[in-house]
C-alpha cells in the first residue's frame, strides 16, 4: 500500500539523457506557438463563438489567466526536474506513484485524442482548400463514419455529411466511410517525429513564421470590416442587446472549445531532455509563448465577432476563412490564403502533440509502469522510436470510427485535470535553494491574500449577478442546472482552500492557478465526467495489472 503514494526523488542536477539536446529558448517559444495557435484558432474557435457570443472573449481571458499561473507552476517543476514526462513526472515527485499514473494516463488521453481532433480539423481545411481550387474528393473519403451517421439520423443541415452517408459504397452491409486526409497526415507526421527532433524543429519554426504572418494579415484586413453592433447582439428571447447574449452559462459552455486552444503549452515540458539548459530555457519559453498566444486569441475573437454575427458560426469548422466568404466580408483572396495557412497551422499542432505523447510513454516505461519497449531509442535518429510508432497507431485507428465533438470535450477535461494536479503539486514541494540562472517561483504568502481575493470576488459576483445566487441550489434547470451545481461545489472546495491556506501559509501563485483551473472544470457537463471517469477506471485496471507489479520503486 505504501508504494501507491511513494514519491520518486529527482535530482535537479541530473540532466543525463539518451536524447539529443537541440532546443533553445526561441525553439521552445516556437513550439509553444505551434501548439497553441492552431486548431483552437482555425477550428474550435467557431464553435466557441457560437456558444458564447462576443462574451467568449471573457473565457479566453479566464483561460489565459488560469494557464498563466499554471505555466508558472510548470516552470517551477521544470527548473527542479529537467527530465521528460511533463505533469506525470511532476506528480511522481509530489504526490506519489498512483497519482502519477493517473496523470500520465490523462496525458495519454490529452495528446492522443487531441491529435485525433486536430487530424479531423486538418482534413476539413485541406478538403475545403482543394474545393476552392475546383478539386473534389468524394465526401465519404473526407469524414468519419460516426460523424456521417449522426448527421443522417439527426437530419443535419450539413449537406456534405448527408452526401457522405447516402453516396458511400457498401462493403457487404457496411457503408465505406473513412477520412483519408486525416489518416494520411497522421502517417506523415508520425514519420517526421520518428526521423528526428532536429528535423522537426526546423520544419516547425518555418511553418510558425508563416502562420503568424497570416494571422497578423487576418487581423489587419478584418479590422476594416468590423461592425461594432455585432459585439452587442440582440437576444430574441429577451429583446435585450448584450455582450453575452446567452448569459454567462452560455459563455462557460464554450470552455471545451476555448481551453482546447491552450492544451498544447504543457507539451513543452515533455521536451525537457531535448532542451539546452532546461532549468532556464523551458520556463522562459513557456511563459513567452503563452503570453503571446493569449493576446493573439483575444484580438482574433474581437475581429471574428465584430465582422460576423455570432449566430452564423453554428457548425463552422473553418471560422477564419468563413469570415471572408461571399456572404460575409467577400474577400476571395483572403479566403484562399487563410484556408492554405490553416493547413500549415494545424500541421504544426499535429507535430507538437505527436512529439509529446511518445515522451510520456518513454518516461513511464523508464519507471517500470509501461513495458520496457516504450523506452527504446532509435540508434540513428535518437528518438523514442517504438513509442512514436505506437502513438501513430493510437491516433490513426480511432480516426476511422470516432467524431470531432466527442473528442473535443474528452480531451479538454483531461488536460484541465492535469493542470489542477500540477498546481496542487507545487504547494507540496519543499523550499529550495536559489541558484542564479534558474527559474524560481516567487513565494507570496497566501494566508490572508487568497481568502480576501476569493471571498471578495464572490461578493463582487453576487453584487452584479444576485439572481444567479438566489437560484444556486436549483439544479434541475435544463439550461443552467449543471453549471449551478458545479459552481456550488467550486465554492465549497475554495472555502476549504482558504482555510488550509490560512493554516499552512500556502504560496499564493499556485493557489490562484489551482482555483482558476478548478473554475474551468465547472464548464464541463456530466457526459464529460462520465467518459473521463471510464477512461480513468480503464487506466487503473492497467496499472494494477502491470504497472504496480513492475514499478522500479517496488524493490527499492
Amino acid at each position: 500500500m505504501n508504494q501507491l503514494f511513494r514519491r520518486k526523488n529527482y535530482s535537479a542536477t541530473d540532466t543525463s539523457t539518451n536524447l539529443l539536446r537541440v532546443l533553445g529558448t526561441w525553439d521552445i517559444v516556437f513550439f509553444g506557438i505551434a501548439a497553441i495557435i492552431g486548431a483552437g484558432s482555425f477550428s474550435s474557435l467557431g464553435e466557441a463563438v457560437f456558444r458564447g457570443g462576443p462574451g467568449v472573449i471573457l473565457l479566453y481571458l479566464i483561460c489565459g489567466f488560469a494557464c498563466g499561473f499554471t505555466a508558472l507552476c510548470y516552470a517551477e517543476f521544470a527548473s527542479r526536474i529537467p527530465t521528460a514526462g511533463s505533469a506525470y513526472t511532476y506528480a511522481y515527485a509530489s504526490f506519489g506513484e498512483l497519482i502519477a499514473w493517473i496523470i500520465g494516463w490523462a496525458l495519454i488521453m490529452e495528446y492522443s485524442f487531441g491529435n485525433i481532433y486536430v487530424a479531423f480539423s486538418w482534413s476539413d481545411y485541406f478538403t475545403s482548400f482543394l474545393g476552392r481550387l475546383n478539386m473534389h474528393i468524394p465526401e465519404y473519403l473526407t469524414c468519419s463514419y460516426t460523424e456521417a451517421h449522426k448527421a443522417f439520423l439527426k437530419g443535419s443541415e450539413n449537406k456534405e455529411l448527408i452526401k457522405a452517408w447516402t453516396n458511400a459504397p457498401l462493403l457487404g452491409s457496411l457503408k465505406f466511410i473513412v477520412d483519408i486526409p486525416a489518416l494520411v497526415i497522421n502517417g506523415l507526421i508520425t514519420w517526421l517525429c520518428y526521423v528526428g527532433l532536429k528535423e522537426s524543429k526546423n520544419f516547425n519554426n518555418s511553418l510558425v513564421i508563416l502562420k503568424l504572418a497570416v494571422i497578423v494579415l487576418v487581423i489587419l484586413v478584418g479590422f476594416s470590416y468590423i461592425n461594432t453592433d455585432n459585439w452587442t447582439p440582440l437576444n430574441p428571447e429577451t429583446g435585450v442587446t448584450s455582450f453575452m447574449p446567452n448569459g454567462f452559462a452560455g459563455v462557460m459552455s464554450a470552455v471545451s472549445g476555448v481551453f482546447f486552444a491552450y492544451i498544447g503549452f504543457d507539451a513543452l515540458s515533455v521536451l525537457s531532455e531535448e532542451t539546452k539548459d532546461p532549468q532556464k530555457t523551458l520556463p522562459k519559453g513557456m511563459i513567452i509563448s503563452l503570453a503571446l498566444c493569449t493576446v493573439i486569441y483575444i484580438i482574433l475573437t474581437l475581429v471574428l465577432t465584430g465582422m460576423v454575427d455570432y449566430r452564423k458560426f453554428d457548425g463552422v469548422g473553418d471560422p477564419l476563412s468563413f469570415i471572408f466568404e461571399k456572404t460575409n466580408a467577400n474577400v476571395a483572396w483572403m479566403e484562399l490564403v487563410v484556408s492554405f495557412v490553416a493547413i500549415v497551422a494545424i500541421t504544426t499542432v499535429l507535430l507538437v502533440f505527436q512529439m509529446g505523447q511518445p515522451r510520456i510513454w518513454y518516461a513511464m516505461s523508464r519507471d517500470g509502469l509501461m513495458p520496457q519497449k516504450f523506452q527504446n531509442v532509435h540508434p540513428k535518429y535518437k528518438t523514442p522510436s517504438f513509442a512514436t510508432v505506437v502513438t501513430g497507431l493510437v491516433v490513426g485507428i480511432p480516426i476511422i470510427f470516432t467524431d470531432k465533438s466527442f473528442i473535443l470535450d474528452f480531451t479538454s477535461i483531461g488536460t484541465i485535470f492535469a493542470f489542477v494536479l500540477v498546481c496542487a503539486g507545487v504547494l507540496l514541494l519543499p523550499a529550495k535553494e536559489k541558484i542564479k540562472g534558474r527559474f524560481h517561483l516567487p513565494y507570496i504568502n497566501g494566508k490572508i491574500i487568497f481568502p480576501v481575493i476569493f471571498i471578495g470576488a464572490l461578493v463582487g459576483f453576487y453584487y452584479f449577478q444576485p439572481a444567479f445566487f438566489e437560484n444556486l441550489m436549483d439544479w434541475k434547470d435544463p439550461n443552467e442546472g449543471e453549471f449551478r451545481a458545479s459552481i456550488f461545489f467550486f465554492i465549497i472546495v475554495n472555502l476549504i482552500l482558504c482555510l488550509v491556506a490560512f493554516v499552512k501559509n500556502l504560496s499564493l501563485i499556485p493557489l490562484i492557478g489551482l482555483s482558476s483551473c478548478l473554475y474551468l472544470l465547472t464548464g464541463m457537463s456530466h457526459e464529460n465526467w462520465f467518459w473521463f471517469g471510464l477512461w480513468l477506471v480503464l487506466g487503473l485496471v492497467i496499472y494494477f495489472c502491470y504497472g504496480y507489479r513492475n514499478s522500479k520503486l517496488k524493490n527499492t
